[in-house]
């Protein structure tokens, strides 16, 4: 019974699992952008994200665990060449951030229902990050889709 007591006691306690490194949204935010979606590393992407993680993006359905994360991803990638995520503006909670971001990508792939056209579009977005003090629990990802159809000039009914 004293092991139940222990696991009770940690997770009211609100501490980091033994092994597990402490990062501060800021830092996660930050690797996440940089590091998992400009480089496209999906290790990074397993060692940030939480196996549970949940990820509603504006292209498509929430995705689960970093397995599904890494899936849209690879999609995006595939789509856009040279893809970046530029943070334009970042606040950060305990755990928590809010994160004004900037995309960008070179169209070479369908995207939209819209044949490639080599053209660079780039659109605006938010993204509400929330996380358990050493990963990211979940991300929601608002981003501009009226921008991004108009720049392909994708009907508007069109989706990913």
């Amino acid at each position: 019974m004293k092991h139940w007591r222990e696991i009770v006691d940690f997770c009211i306690s609100g501490r980091i699992a033994p092994g597990i490194r402490s990062a501060p949204p800021k830092s996660l935010v930050e690797r996440f952008y940089h590091e998992v979606w400009n480089r496209a590393d999906e290790s990074v992407a397993r060692d940030i994200l939480h196996p549970d993680f949940r990820f509603r993006a504006s292209l498509g359905p929430e995705r689960r665990g970093p397995d599904g994360f890494i899936d849209y991803m690879r999609s995006i990638h595939a789509a856009l060449a040279d893809y970046t995520c530029h943070v334009d503006d970042l606040i950060t909670m305990k755990h928590r951030a809010a994160a004004r971001m900037t995309f960008k990508g070179v169209h070479r792939a369908r995207f939209f229902g819209v044949e490639p056209t080599g053209r660079t579009i780039t659109w605006a977005g938010g993204a509400f990050f929330t996380t358990d003090g050493a990963r990211i629990t979940e991300l929601w990802v608002l981003g501009d889709i009226d921008g991004i159809k108009q720049q392909l000039g994708a009907p508007q009914d069109t989706s990913f």
